[in-house]
């Protein structure tokens, strides 16, 4: 029921947080989550969408990523790229490769589809598997790609300030506690599956990476070895929609005033800087740099996030639009 993962004094130097988004990494978490019952009030309304919208192809690839259990690493690397890319890779796999594998996820994986043993053979079967992964995609993710973005650099502020505050320790203690504990120098991951087992990296390194769909930790078994988990839970919207425009001309009057635009630039050149170190590089006061931070987080505009005893924020993509279009002005 649990991963033991062994780290070397070469692993802990090497530990690291995923820096851009890995689409079918991604992908193959928000597959397992459509499948799974975890979650009901934040996923289900999205789950219900998806699934009455999935193509036949779709479903042929989500057969191969069931909620719980082991999937081909083929179909989800954890790399960063555009989708399209990451779609052509998979297309190129080498047949040896695809064989090899369907026999290590049949070992792992009882229930796996007789049918998927044909993969490494035929063409036509393989290329219908493709066009699924990309029909999942659309389907799945691209309609929050952004919100995921987002999530992913406000996660990424509360990682570095682990980092600096308490080292690599206090980073493997506080990404994940429900599901992952550090034992110094072992990490143990609470798996759903059963699995019981020992990993050594080997001093080739450790990479966490945060997800929107994740709602436990999983473990891949790649080199480097990565383990995925929810990214900043209390910051996740309840129910996955598309990114709400800030609309009319009321929000956007409130953005005008000199100061506010100070305390945006400011925010914009520091990202993940608290509301002291915000009121003292903008030059106001805290109690001052504490409203206008709230005025720019209800219009959308900024992200903040609580750390210990300290408010963090971050630039949003809408933000950053509004912050260029008064530059250019």
């Amino acid at each position: 029921m649990v991963y033991r993962i062994h780290f070397t004094v070469q692993d802990l130097a090497r530990t690291r947080v995923a820096e851009a988004p890995m689409p079918l990494h991604e992908l193959e978490l928000a597959a397992r989550a459509l499948q799974s019952r975890s979650q009901p009030a934040r996923l289900d309304a999205w789950r219900h969408r998806a699934l009455a919208q999935l193509s036949a192809q779709a479903r042929v690839a989500l057969a191969l990523m069931p909620a719980v259990g082991y999937s081909p690493g083929f179909l989800s690397p954890a790399k960063v790229g555009a989708i399209e890319d990451l779609l052509e890779q998979v297309r190129s796999t080498p047949r040896e490769r695809v064989r090899t594998s369907l026999l290590e996820t049949a070992d792992r994986h009882p229930s796996l589809p007789r049918w998927a043993r044909r993969l490494a053979d035929d063409a036509s079967l393989f290329a219908e598997l493709c066009t699924g992964l990309s029909d999942l995609h659309t389907c799945l993710l691209a309609p929050y790609w952004d919100q995921f973005t987002e999530l992913l650099a406000v996660d990424r502020t509360l990682r570095v300030q682990q980092w600096l505050t308490g080292g690599v320790e206090q980073l493997l203690t506080q990404a994940n506690p429900q599901w992952m504990q550090w034992n110094s120098p072992v990490l143990e991951v609470r798996m759903v599956g059963g699995a019981d087992r020992d990993l050594y990296l080997d001093g080739e390194g450790f990479l966490l990476i945060p997800s929107m769909f994740c709602t436990r930790a999983v473990v891949t078994e790649c080199r480097p070895v990565c383990v995925s988990y929810p990214a900043c839970p209390d910051q996740r919207p309840r129910e996955l929609t598309a990114l709400a425009s800030v609309s009319g001309s009321s929000g956007t009057s409130m953005l005008l005033g000199r100061t506010r635009t100070v305390v945006l630039a400011t925010i914009a050149e520091y990202q993940g800087c608290s509301t002291k170190e915000l009121a003292a590089r903008a030059g106001i006061a805290p109690a001052s740099a504490s409203e206008h931070a709230t005025v720019l987080r209800e219009a959308g505009l900024i992200r903040s996030l609580r750390h210990r005893n300290s408010m963090l924020h971050s630039l949003t993509p809408l933000g950053l639009v509004l912050l260029n279009a008064s530059e250019g002005g």
